[in-house]
């Protein structure tokens, strides 16, 4: 290899790769966890250094050139090249020290893992833990976490899962809420019910119409990716959220509705982690603690 024809700063390259995928500098610095100056300056100087423009500039956006659109595929499959040089690098430690992130939805966070993480922090003191709360996924690939909780099975070949079982989900609201329709039951007559949503309620609405319900969105008139909020709402008798039963359990004010008339979810739980970070001894026994308490939960 000619490596005196190897003339640019990796750490430049990948300050435009991020900029390229995030859509801005502030986003890109953020990211990547510098200012936004520092990273203006690294992508300047690898134009400067190959030679082109990579970027347009406007007054409120980034805009690829030609040259910099060309660049952006090598430069992933260098990002690509460098994430798993770095698991193949992490993946030989075997102190029981260090970081190790973990990547879960709303709700298990609040309610599933602080018991968990308190008995880790019990048995393994030097295992510092970063908790990604997030409803999206966390691309383990890249290693935006080590760890996640999931609703479904990977299909990438890189990871290696484990399923804790399938979590049953109902709908629960208050008493107050639900007595009217605990005396409509003989007439099936809930047009007027209120669900709190997601936003995109399409596979409610699925759900529903299996037990021959027609909702419309009039039945969502309340809708929030943010799931300790639709728990408020729900407490405060403005309608009802599916929940997971041991997770429902903790909630005194919340009832079942009626399973009779209202449909039930069946949704997995995996414990995902990327294959390459599962020979990391602390990843392995972070993974390992995590499986052993969430299967321990009243999860069938």
């Amino acid at each position: 290899m000619n490596w005196k024809s190897i003339s640019f700063d990796w750490n430049r390259t990948r300050a435009f790769l991020a900029t390229a995928e995030l859509g801005s500098l502030s986003a890109a610095a953020k990211s990547l966890c510098v200012t936004q100056p520092t990273l203006s300056r690294q992508v300047s100087a690898l134009e400067h250094e190959l030679g082109v423009a990579l970027f347009e500039r406007s007054a409120h956006k980034l805009k690829l050139t030609r040259s910099g659109d060309e660049l952006l595929n090598i430069a992933r499959e260098m990002g690509d090249v460098a994430h798993k040089f770095s698991m193949a690098a992490n993946g030989q430690s075997e102190a029981l020290t260090g970081v190790v992130v973990i990547s879960a939805c709303q709700l298990d966070a609040v309610y599933r893992l602080p018991p968990v993480l308190s008995k880790l922090r019990r048995k393994e003191p030097n295992i510092s833990i970063e908790l990604v709360v997030t409803n999206d996924l966390s691309d383990l690939k890249r290693r935006d976490a080590d760890i996640a909780l999931r609703s479904f099975q990977p299909t990438q070949s890189t990871l290696i899962a484990k399923k804790l079982g399938e979590e049953q989900v109902y709908l629960y609201g208050t008493r107050d809420y639900l007595q009217p329709f605990f005396d409509l039951r003989a007439t099936g007559d809930f047009s007027d019910i209120q669900i709190i949503g997601f936003g995109n309620n399409r596979r409610i609405i699925e759900q529903f119409a299996e037990y021959g319900w027609q909702l419309v969105e009039d039945n969502f008139k309340l809708s929030t990716e943010f799931q300790p909020a639709q728990l408020e709402l729900c407490k405060n008798h403005l309608g009802l959220m599916y929940l997971p039963e041991d997770i429902a359990k903790q909630e005194p004010k919340l009832i079942r509705a009626p399973e009779d008339f209202f449909p039930m979810m069946q949704i997995p739980l995996w414990l995902v982690c990327h294959e390459e970070l599962r020979t990391n001894l602390r990843v392995r026994r972070v993974f390992d603690l995590l499986a052993a308490e969430l299967e321990a939960l009243d999860i069938p």
